[in-house]
């Protein structure tokens, strides 16, 4: 690990992408062929290849503990490291300079055989037994980019598209055949080994492992998003979350972080299962409300309840039923199929669809439906088999507009039906996995702003470790009630520049210091601009913004003259009425695209 420590200190050390990409590129040259392709793993911030279902499921209470117990400090020392730097790896670095050397030779071969063995062993005991075989040994840097490569997070400034750069400077291979190779085998390393030997051509798609999602940009106006196409798809932009589905013998799902949510979502399952094997879609999966005629979709708040859960019970599916919409086709019938423009891929997709009702299964619908987007639900029994039974699949409905006036017609029906916005699409545009360019854009616009003052906030992550960045804000009770009550937390929309003149501001003005966060005296005002109202227990006001952010500081108001629970109340029943049926309860998502 020595050679590779001291690898990831010069890239980290250093701004300039390309600076990064030739240090890399020397010492994957540097390495025998198998230490190299290990490596390329590592520096993509996992330690396992992306294909793997292999996890560590070593959390950071774990690795706390393990670094408290090899280096003998105690919990302030470990905390006030942590503090400094914000990042577990750089703190167990500081706690170890002055106990051990910074480099003991560990060999990258056998970290990588330890890590799997870790993946393997049930059982956090026995887990935590191993890992501190594995981190012991280690010497200070070592120690540093073990913690990192378990935590899943380098921070030295290396994504993987640098990486896959590093690997065409090393072994003189074009970066688009790097880079194609590496999509179809979600395995960097084994991408490196076919690279090396000038074979990256024998690259063969694989199922089951995510593929970056397509990104839009967002505009800001119907006359804005106009102005970019002659000729464009314009789709209803869906309040889900975003889903890949890979479908073969069996079926899996990816969330847009490439994580796997198929466990909840089970009766997606028989469903998918229905359309011909080797497929890869790309959709949104809404909360939905079976109604007559159709149905309609359901907040997110309501979807909120089913995700992170290893398993949903059949209660919840029939309290929360949902449905996928499929937008675009990626992979189909053994062809990677993103390099086509979208019309071409939309006529894939409605013939995929045409298929799945020719030797139909339960949850396929017979019909596209109407441009309106709505799903029809059968009834049950009680059971994930009833629930499957009732789950369809839609392919999502498109149409064209002529005008900038007929977009925002078309944006005034879409939030009519419950959605976000729309999605506005160049018909000739390839599916870029990753990247966010014009050939999509997504008009939405935010359900409102408050005004808020600041109450508490928290030390940041990564280049905002050092500095106070995430802002906890209230509301006043009432108009005769002073009292604050929290309604959200939001940390972007201020520049790096007033952050660090409000953490001086905050250090000063702390009531409580709780050692992350810190309680302050409520003085700073912001206006924060939010999608939706959610009911929350997580915060005293009973209330939780969903993707909050800091529009601009409010230095012209005082703490006094902030909204109130009133105000949110309002917000919040002028949602429902978007949603007679529905109920916008749940649990709070904070974090914006």
């Amino acid at each position: 690990m020595g050679p590779l420590s001291t690898a990831c200190e010069a890239i980290a050390a250093t701004t300039r992408k390309t600076e990064k990409v030739r240090l890399l590129g020397d010492y994957f040259r540097s390495r025998k062929l198998e230490e190299a392709a290990i490596s390329a793993v590592f520096l993509s911030g996992r330690a396992f290849p992306a294909c793997e279902e292999a996890t560590l499921q070593v959390g950071g209470t774990m690795l706390w503990e393990t670094v408290q117990a090899i280096s003998g400090k105690g919990e302030r020392e470990i905390a006030a490291a942590y503090r400094r730097h914000g990042d577990m790896g750089a703190a167990a670095y500081d706690l170890m300079l002055d106990v051990v050397p910074a480099e003991r030779g560990l060999s990258v071969l056998d970290v990588a055989r330890r890590l799997r063995q870790i993946a393997e062993t049930r059982g956090s005991s026995a887990k935590a037994a191993l890992l501190r075989q594995l981190l012991a040994p280690a010497g200070a840097l070592e120690l540093k980019y073990l913690v990192k490569i378990i935590g899943g997070d380098l921070r030295i400034g290396l994504r993987e598209s640098l990486v896959e750069e590093a690997i065409a400077r090393a072994y003189a291979a074009t970066l688009p055949g790097v880079q194609r190779a590496n999509m179809l085998l979600g395995d960097i390393g084994e991408t490196l080994r076919l690279a090396a030997e000038g074979k990256l051509d024998q690259a063969r798609m694989r199922l089951f492992h995510p593929i970056g999602f397509m990104l839009a940009s967002p505009a800001e106006t119907a006359e804005e998003a106009f102005q970019y196409f002659e000729r464009a798809a314009v789709e209803d932009k869906y309040d889900g979350i975003r889903a890949q589905a890979h479908v073969s013998d069996h079926v899996r799902l990816y969330s847009r972080t490439l994580g796997e949510i198929s466990g909840s979502f089970p009766e997606l399952q028989a469903p998918l299962a229905s359309f011909p094997e080797g497929l890869i879609l790309d959709g949104e999966i809404l909360a939905w409300q079976a109604g007559d005629p159709g149905g309609r979709a359901l907040p997110f708040s309501q979807l909120q309840q089913r995700l992170g859960r290893k398993k949903v019970s059949a209660s919840l599916m029939q309290q929360v039923p949902i449905a996928y919409v499929v937008f675009d086709v990626l992979y189909a019938q053994g062809e990677l199929v993103i390099d086509r423009p979208l019309r071409e891929r939309a006529e894939i997709l409605d013939r995929i669809f045409a298929e799945a009702r020719r030797h139909p299964r339960q949850g396929i619908r017979r019909d596209a439906g109407e441009a309106q987007g709505q799903l029809l639900f059968s009834g049950g029994d009680a059971g994930e088999e009833a629930a499957a039974n009732s789950t369809e699949i839609l392919r999502a409905p498109a149409t064209t507009a002529d005008s900038s006036a007929h977009l925002e017609e078309l944006f005034e029906q879409a939030m009519a039906r419950g959605n976000e916005g729309l999605m506005i699409k160049d018909l000739e545009s390839a599916y870029t996995p990753g990247r966010r360019g014009r050939s999509w854009l997504k008009l939405k616009r935010e359900l409102a702003t408050l005004d808020v003052v600041v109450t508490a906030v928290e030390f940041g992550h990564g280049k905002r470790a050092g500095v106070l960045s995430d802002y906890t804000f209230a509301v006043r009770a009432s108009d005769d009630d002073e009292t604050l009550l929290n309604v959200g937390k939001a940390y972007s929309g201020l520049t790096d520049v007033e952050i660090a003149e409000f953490t001086n501001w905050f250090l000063r003005h702390t009531i409580r210091d709780e050692g992350f966060r810190r309680q302050v005296e409520p003085k700073i005002v912001i206006e924060v601009a939010f999608n939706a109202v959610m009911v929350s227990d997580r915060h005293s006001s009973g209330f939780a913004l969903r993707f909050p952010r800091i529009v601009r500081l409010r230095p012209d108001k005082r703490p006094e003259e902030v909204d109130t629970l009133d105000r949110v109340r309002q917000i919040y029943e002028s949602q429902k009425l978007k949603y007679p049926e529905g109920d916008s309860g749940g649990s709070e998502a904070e974090s914006g695209e």
